[in-house]
C-alpha cells in the first residue's frame, strides 16, 4: 500500500469466490523456525541466511547448486534445512560461530531423479521426496543415503506434485495427473485413491479421521474424509485471468464472470458457482446480459460473438466472423434487439438480433488499435467507445456517425457514462481518472488515479454518487465523484485488478483480477435518494 492510501478507510471484505491461488514463478522464501534468521534462495542460485535481529544484515551466503527449486526447513533442527530440484538433494547445516553454511548431498546411488516437493518427519529421522517420474524416496536423514524408492510397479502418473505425511506415517500423495492416494508408509503402494480433475497443487490434512482438503490445478477445492475418502467439490474458481464481470440489468442477485475457455454464472450471497459455459481452447474477452435477461452476449478471440441462455448455458446463435483479430468489447442496448461490439482491429460494428439469425447494420471504422471498452446510453441512440490509440469516439448509432472525439497521451482501458449522461469518465495506462464533458468531448478534470500501475476497470454506481477503479496497482479505490477523492480502498488482491463492478442495489462490489480471483465487498455508501 502506498503511503497516499494508508489513513483511508479499508474496504469490508465479504467473500473470496473461486480464488485461484497458484503460485508464480517467484523463488520459494522459507522461514527457520527460530528468530535468528531466515534462509533465502535468490534467483542467482545461492542460499543466503539474513539475521532478523539486525536490519540488512548477512550471516552467511553460499551457492546453493545448479536448478534449485526450493527449500523446506526440518522440524527439530532450526539450523538445517533441504534444498531440491532438478539434479539436486542436498541438506545444509548453519556454522553460526563461523558464519558458514555447508552442504551435504544425499546420495541416492544410481537413481537419478528431479524432486518436486518434499516432506520430513517430525523427528527429523527421514525425508520423502516426490519425483517426476512418480516415485517416491525416503532418505535417511542422518546417513543422508537412499533408503527406499517406490512403488516399484504402477508409479504416479505425471509425476508426484505434493506430500503430506500423517501422523500414522502413512503418505497422501498427489500426482500431475490429478490422483490424491493414501499410500503405504513402507511400500508407497496407494491403499485408496481418488481421481480428481486437473493435477493436484495443494493438501491440508489434521489427524486420521478428520477432514482433507485437496486443490487442484482446475482452481478447485475438494473435501474428502479419511473414512470414505469421497471427494466433494466444495470450491470452484477461473484458472486464469478473469477478463470482464457482467451484472443483469436491475437486479444484484447474480453476476457472470469471463475467461479462457470459460463463462461462469454466481450467486452474489453465495460464493456458489451456478452455471458454466465452455468454449474449448478459445478465450471470452468480455459479456453482458442483454436488459431482457433473456441472453449473455459474449466476445471471443476466435472472431466470434456467442449468444447463450442465462439458464442452460444453451448456445442460442453464433455470429461468425464478427471482427479480425477477435472480438475484444461487446454491450448490449436497452431494447434488447442490437448488440455493438469492438474488435482488435478497431472497427466498431453493430449488429441487429433478429427471430432467426442476425444482420450486420453497420461498421464504423475511426479507431486505430483494438477497442478496450463500448457503452452504450440508456436512449439507445448513441454510444462511446475506449480504444487502445488513445482515443474515445462518442457515436451516433442512428446516422452511425462520431459525435466527439476524446483524445489523450494514454492506452484506454475503459470508459462510463456518468447516469445523467452529460459526462463520462475515462481510465487508462497514464493512471489517470479523468472526466470528459459529452457536448463538446472537453476533458473537465483529472484525478491522479493510481502512483504505481495502469488503471484497467472503472464503474459508476446509478445514482452517481460514487464510482470505484481497479488495476495493475492490485488496489480497488472507491472514489466520491463530486469530490474527486479516495473514500475507501481494497488491498488484498494478489494480481492486477482487471475488472470492478457495483451492483444495482449500492450494496455489493465484485472485483475480479489477474491470477483468478472473484472478490466480493461491502460497498461503503448506501443508495442515495435522487
Amino acid at each position: 500500500m502506498d503511503d497516499e492510501t494508508l489513513n483511508i478507510p479499508q474496504l469490508e471484505l465479504e467473500a473470496v469466490i473461486g480464488f485461484n491461488g497458484k503460485g508464480s514463478c517467484i523463488p520459494t522464501l522459507t522461514l527457520i523456525c527460530g528468530s535468528k534468521g531466515t534462509l533465502k534462495r535468490r534467483v542467482c542460485d545461492l542460499l543466503t541466511l539474513f539475521n532478523f535481529s539486525q536490519p540488512v544484515c548477512v550471516l552467511c551466503c553460499r551457492p546453493a547448486g545448479h536448478f534449485t527449486s526450493n527449500l523446506l526447513q526440518q522440524n527439530v533442527s532450526y539450523w538445517s534445512c533441504c534444498v531440491f530440484g532438478s539434479g539436486t538433494l542436498r541438506v545444509w547445516e548453519l556454522d553460526l560461530a563461523n558464519r558458514k553454511i555447508w552442504p551435504t548431498e544425499c546420495r541416492t546411488g544410481k537413481l537419478a531423479r528431479t524432486v518436486k516437493c518434499i516432506e520430513i518427519s517430525e523427528d527429523d529421522n527421514f525425508m520423502f521426496c516426490g519425483t517426476t517420474s512418480g516415485d517416491i524416496m525416503k532418505i535417511n536423514m542422518k546417513m543422508k543415503l537412499l533408503n527406499h524408492c517406490g512403488p516399484t510397479k504402477v508409479k504416479y502418473n505425471l509425476g508426484v506434485n505434493v506430500l503430506k505425511l500423517l501422523d500414522s506415517g502413512d503418505l497422501l500423495v498427489g500426482s500431475g495427473s490429478g490422483t490424491l492416494a493414501l499410500c503405504c508408509k513402507k511400500t508407497f503402494q496407494a491403499l485408496r485413491q481418488q481421481q480428481l480433475e486437473k493435477a493436484v497443487t495443494s493438501i491440508a490434512a489434521g489427524d486420521v479421521g478428520e477432514q482433507l482438503f485437496v486443490g487442484t490445478e482446475a482452481a478447485h477445492i475438494y473435501r474428502l474424509t479419511f473414512m470414505d475418502f469421497e471427494a466433494e467439490l466444495i470450491s470452484t474458481g477461473h484458472r486464469s485471468a478473469v477478463k470482464d464481470i457482467a451484472i443483469p440489468f436491475a437486479t444484484s442477485q447474480l453476476f457472470a464472470t469471463c475467461s479462457e475457455e470459460d463463462i461462469r454464472l454466481w450467486l452474489v450471497g453465495r460464493p456458489k458457482e451456478l452455471l458454466r459455459i465452455t468454449v474449448t481452447n478459445m478465450t471470452c474477452n468480455a459479456l453482458d446480459f442483454m436488459a431482457d435477461g433473456h441472453s449473455i452476449i459474449s466476445a471471443w478471440n476466435d472472431d466470434k460473438i456467442r449468444v447463450f441462455g442465462p439458464e442452460s448455458g444453451r448456445l442460442m446463435l453464433t455470429i461468425d466472423n464478427a471482427h479480425r483479430m477477435g472480438v475484444t468489447a461487446i454491450a448490449g442496448t436497452r431494447d434488447s434487439k442490437r448488440i455493438v461490439s469492438g474488435g482488435g482491429e478497431g472497427q466498431v460494428r453493430v449488429w441487429e438480433l433478429l427471430p432467426h439469425g442476425h444482420r450486420l447494420v453497420e461498421i464504423m471504422k475511426e479507431h486505430k488499435a483494438a477497442v478496450s471498452c463500448v457503452k452504450i446510453k440508456s436512449d439507445d441512440k448513441e454510444c462511446v467507445t475506449a480504444s487502445l490509440d488513445g482515443v474515445c469516439i462518442i457515436w451516433d448509432l442512428v446516422r452511425f456517425v462520431s459525435l466527439q472525439r476524446m483524445i489523450a497521451n494514454t492506452l484506454f482501458r475503459t470508459a462510463c457514462y456518468h447516469p445523467d449522461e452529460h459526462q463520462i469518465i475515462t481510465s487508462g495506462t497514464d493512471r489517470k481518472v479523468t472526466y470528459w464533458d459529452v457536448y463538446d468531448g472537453s476533458s473537465i478534470r483529472e484525478r491522479e488515479g493510481s502512483q504505481s500501475g495502469a488503471i484497467n476497470s472503472l464503474h459508476i454506481t446509478q445514482d452517481g454518487s460514487h464510482f470505484v477503479t481497479g488495476g495493475d496497482d492490485k488496489q480497488v479505490k472507491v472514489w466520491d465523484y463530486m469530490l474527486g477523492n479516495v473514500t475507501h480502498v481494497g488491498v488484498p488482491h494478489g494480481a492486477s485488478v482487471t475488472c470492478t463492478r457495483i451492483c444495482s442495489n449500492n450494496r455489493i462490489l465484485v472485483s475480479s483480477s489477474a491470477d483468478g480471483g472473484i472478490w466480493r465487498w461491502k460497498f461503503p455508501h448506501p443508495p442515495s435518494s435522487y
